[in-house]
């Protein structure tokens, strides 16, 4: 009789069932995990851009949390509740006929105009957000604190635009042009704002971005108006393509339209890329002495 371990008969209609790392390495590999966030199709035309704000993958979508499926149609609404919005990233671009807007500028694969809907207003606070973060990648809570600045940016955005008495706010924002379908989020690449205004009581230039008014809130209908030209900014793989430059000259063109006759931009004095781009377009350093310039942001002027 043979010694040592004996294999018991397999029953009649068992399937012999193969064990092991590599059986459950095929298992894992065919399914998708719980968390794995899937891409929207949206009615089965999925979009084939790869330069998008959060293709990759590890990347959330702007103030969507990662645990949260693509799939929702609805998205978080941003933290501060403070009026109503309907924010939903898989909603479609629309098209240039569709965002019926009164300024406009065609360049390349990309046209620059207003911000027509809360998303594209909701895109262009999170582009100034990462921008405002773009040196701290290294923080652990850096994506909370640009949720909670883009959120707060949002709400005073739009408030800001829909704000016009005394002054013309607009937000323009650079969208990319073509045939491919896509969602507003994989289409704002660009954005900055426009201020046509008289100046306050006691005012000559204006204040400094984040610098409380030091003037009364009244305006001087008597003095011509001025356009101030804030927050430019530009998603980091859409930049040296003329984006930021053609922004600027539509933002120039509107002020203009709106009855200005000087155009200022703060620029900071070791920023030397926006130095070079707003001296190309033709921006002139101000006298520092009636300025009133920090000792880092220098004031610039556009005249026609």
């Amino acid at each position: 009789m043979a010694t040592g371990a004996v294999t018991p008969p397999q029953l009649a209609g068992a399937r012999c069932v193969p064990r092991g790392r590599g059986f459950l390495h095929r298992r894992l590999a065919a399914s998708p995990m719980k968390d794995e966030s899937m891409i929207s199709t949206d009615g089965g035309n999925e979009e084939t851009d790869t330069g998008s704000l959060n293709v990759a993958r590890g990347l959330s979508h702007p103030g969507l949390s990662s645990s949260l499926s693509n799939k929702a149609s609805v998205v978080p609404t941003p933290l501060l509740p403070s009026g109503p919005s309907d924010l939903r990233f898989n909603r479609l671009r629309p098209s240039i006929d569709e965002s019926d807007c009164k300024y406009k500028r065609l360049f390349g694969c990309y046209v620059a105009r207003e911000a027509v809907i809360d998303e594209e207003y909701w895109i262009a606070a999170w582009l100034r957000a990462e921008d405002h973060y773009e040196n701290e990648s290294g923080n652990r809570y850096v994506e909370s604190f640009k949720r909670k600045f883009a959120s707060k940016e949002f709400h005073a955005l739009k408030k800001r635009c829909s704000k016009q008495h005394g002054e013309k706010y607009i937000c323009f924002v650079a969208v990319k042009n073509d045939d491919l379908r896509r969602t507003v989020l994989n289409s704002v690449v660009g954005t900055l704002d426009v201020c046509v205004r008289h100046p306050l009581h006691g005012e000559k230039f204006p204040e400094e971005p984040g610098r409380s008014s030091l003037h009364c809130r009244i305006y001087q209908p008597d003095q011509p108006k001025f356009g101030y030209v804030t927050n430019v900014c530009v998603a980091k793989y859409a930049r040296r393509q003329g984006i930021a430059s053609n922004m600027l000259l539509l933002a120039i063109d509107a002020a203009r339209l709106n009855g200005a006759e000087n155009i200022y931009i703060h620029v900071h004095k070791d920023n030397l890329p926006a130095w070079r781009l707003y001296d190309q377009i033709g921006f002139k350093m101000v006298d520092q002495d009636g300025a009133c310039c920090s000792s880092d942001l220098c004031l610039l002027s556009f005249s026609s």
